[in-house]
């Protein structure tokens, strides 16, 4: 791969990065399997190799246990990555983790479309499948 050695280490420490914590409340109907779909229409992050901003859409769909994602802490996760140098695949991989570890859902999916830089357009979807 050509210039392969130009983004060596730029993510190197990205599973360690310290994030704010996303809030769960109590679900009162954990008993009952349903799903909840939440809409980022206007996410911002920074290319880590050329530093101007990425732009996206984040889809985040999953089916609750005993917490739900409580909104407010969600919006300040995701205004976080704002002036964070991160790539597409990593953002969405540390997202579902973070969401994971915080709300343990029965099963997770986010869907991040990043809108075109030199014409290309990227998505990357996860999957958590639950214990």
């Amino acid at each position: 791969m050509k210039n392969k050695s130009s983004y060596e280490g730029l993510q190197k420490n990205v599973r360690n990065l310290k994030t704010p914590q996303i809030e769960g409340w109590i679900n009162q109907y954990a008993d009952k399997v349903y799903s909840i779909n939440i809409d980022i229409p206007e996410f911002t992050c920074i290319c880590p190799k050329t530093g101007l901003p990425d732009f996206a859409q984040i889809s985040i769909e999953y089916s609750p246990r005993k917490y739900c994602i409580e909104l407010k802490s969600l919006k300040m996760y995701t205004i976080f990555f704002r002036d964070k140098g991160i790539f597409h695949e990593h953002l969405v991989n540390k997202m579902l983790e973070d969401l994971v570890e915080s709300v343990k859902p029965r099963w997770m999916r986010i869907k991040v479309v990043f809108n075109p830089r030199g014409g290309i357009t990227t998505t990357v979807i996860r999957e958590y499948k639950g214990r």
